[in-house]
């Protein structure tokens, strides 16, 4: 089994009130769209969520299991690491942000794909034209333990950083990979270039 995590435990805290993961892209809630996505790989979905009980919660589509992150409020590195740690053994797992809209399921199959092509490395990863890692990112189960490591705000930059070597990047035609909407105005200014 091959899982698909998406992270989606983060306070969103700079969209000033609003919750960019339920922002509508396709008509419906991002995190909705993100998960429907996953779900067209036929592998398994699990998604990061601080609570069974937030609003998050609501949207998730039939056949997505929710992780829940009690310690989620640390930051993006306590998400990561008690998230991965509920995860089903695996050969390997995916990590995917919540807030990358033009994320498609051809791209998170391409990053699939890679492991496949590549079975030297330990990690593959999405990445913009440039050839800037972004995501989505794919994990040896060889890298699990190094999750219980990570602490605050960092996401995993701590863990992937020294395995560069051994990290293969896929460039995608687009900057997509590292498209994160965060605020108010990066929202509208996407929205205007649609």
């Amino acid at each position: 089994m091959t899982p698909i995590l998406i992270l989606a435990a983060g306070a969103s805290s700079r969209m000033r009130g609003a919750d960019k993961l339920l922002e509508l892209v396709d008509g419906r809630p991002l995190l909705a769209t993100m998960c429907e996505r996953a779900l067209a790989t036929d592998r398994p979905v699990f998604v990061a969520l601080p609570t069974m009980d937030h609003p998050r919660a609501a949207v998730l589509p039939k056949g997505v299991r929710p992780l829940i992150v009690s310690q989620a409020n640390e930051g993006m590195g306590a998400t990561m690491r008690g998230a991965v740690a509920l995860l089903p053994d695996c050969a390997a797992f995916m990590l995917l942000l919540g807030d990358l809209p033009e994320i498609s399921s051809n791209d998170i199959e391409m990053i699939w794909t890679a492991r496949d092509l590549y079975p030297d490395h330990v990690i593959w990863r999405g990445a913009t034209t440039q050839g800037k890692p972004g995501h989505p990112i794919v994990f040896d189960a060889s890298l699990r333990p190094k999750f219980a490591d990570l602490r605050g705000d960092t996401g995993g930059e701590d863990l992937v950083k020294p395995l560069q070597s051994q990290t293969h990047l896929t460039r995608f035609d687009t900057d997509r990979a590292r498209l994160d909407l965060d605020t108010p105005e990066d929202w509208a200014a996407w929205r205007a270039r649609r």
